[in-house]
Formats: C-alpha cells, structure tokens, sequence
C-alpha cells in the first residue's frame, strides 16, 4: 500500500506535533485497535511509505512502542506485535489497582466540581445510549481515568497509569461486555466519593473498580 487515505493525509499535515509523535499516534491507535494485530511483523520502510513520511519519525515511533512493551524484536531484528500472555495481563492490573488506588487518593479533594459534573454527565450519557460503540466506552472510560490522573498531581504516576491501561484495552466492550454499566457504575460511585472528598471511600472504590475488572477478564480467559 503506496498512498494514504484523505483521513491519514490530513493527519500528518496538521500543525501541532511531531511527525513522530503523530506516527506514534496512529500506530497505538490501530494496535490498540487490532487492526495491526498480535504477532503482525511490523516493517519501518512500508510504514514510511504507506503514511508517506520518512523513515525517521517511523523508527522514532517504533521505538517509543517497543520501549512501552506494545512491540518486541525477534532475532534477527525483526519487530512483531505482542502477545500479552495472561499472566503479564493479570500483573499489570495489579500494579494499575496499587498506582490508581494510590492516584485517586491524591486526587480526593483537588477535582474541580465543574470536571466531576462534566464526566458523569459522559457516563449517564453513555449508559442511556442505545448500544454505544467501544470506542465511545474507551472514551469515556479515558476521560474518567485521566481525571483522575491529572487531578492527583503526579505526571509520573499520571503517564504510568495511561501507559498500563492502553496495555489493558485489549479487554473493551467487545471481550467483556458484562462490564459495562457495572463498570461505569463503579465510575459513578467513586466520583460520589470525590465530590464528598470521601479519601477512603474513593480509594476502595477505585481498588474494588478494578479487582472486578481482573475477575471478569480471568473469567472470561477460562471459558476461551
């Protein structure tokens, strides 16, 4: 595939970012996607010429994703996509519970009442909706998580918890479609306990948040 579609020319020709930051952009959107799926061999100089841009924005991305865990090099040098096995999956949920439970409690108290307001009208939005799509869920589900983030004061802490739940994300409202409203629920609640600047309410909230995430997708891998 030589040329770009006019979504992906327009992409690439809008000021702002980098060549390399909107390379890294598109490429975690469509894995995140599995449009370019798990144990796909990713080539730099087909991609440079698929998004029309020189090799060097591509490898910077390429790197960036490796670097991220969301590619692995094979020998000889070649780069596949990875396959999270079940074991790195339920770990990294683990360590997303331990940071965002610690995240949400520096957040307690600093979340604007206008931001609380703003992503629970998203969710009930979402919930009343006819049959919202999963990027729609992911969207919110970002915007509630990324709230959070932000609000806890820590950039470190903020880009590790957005890092691990792209890892995640594999795991939407296709996978595990159960999780839905009970999922966005759960979202509800904790932003009651935000707004009530309940630090411990909020904190078991989050924890209980995603344990039943971990339940659902263990649940779900043993009937596969």
């Amino acid at each position: 595939m030589n040329t770009v579609d006019p979504p992906l020319r327009t992409l690439f020709a809008s000021p702002g970012k980098s060549l390399g930051q909107k390379a890294y952009d598109l490429l975690l959107d469509r894995l995140l996607r599995r449009d370019i799926p798990p144990g796909a061999v990713i080539q730099e100089r087909p991609l440079a010429e698929m998004l029309e841009i020189s090799r060097t924005p591509v490898r910077e991305a390429l790197n960036r994703l490796e670097s991220e865990g969301f590619i692995t090099r094979k020998p000889g040098r070649l780069m596949v996509v990875k396959e999270f096995s079940t074991r790195e999956l339920i770990e990294t949920l683990h360590v997303r519970q331990v940071l965002e439970v610690e995240c949400v409690g520096l957040a307690t108290g600093r979340v604007p009442e206008a931001e609380l307001e703003s992503v629970e009208a998203a969710i009930r939005a979402l919930l009343a909706g006819d049959r919202p799509s999963a990027e729609e869920d992911w969207n919110v589900d970002c915007r509630f998580h990324t709230m959070i983030a932000t609000a806890g004061g820590n950039g470190v802490l903020a880009d590790l918890i957005a890092n691990l739940r792209r890892k995640t994300h594999m795991f939407n409202l296709h996978q595990v479609p159960e999780r839905f409203e009970i999922g966005h629920r759960e979202h509800l609640a904790i932003i009651a306990a935000l707004r009530d600047k309940d630090r411990d309410a909020a904190r078991e909230g989050i924890r209980t948040h995603i344990e039943n995430v971990r339940l659902s997708i263990i649940r779900k891998l043993s009937d596969i």
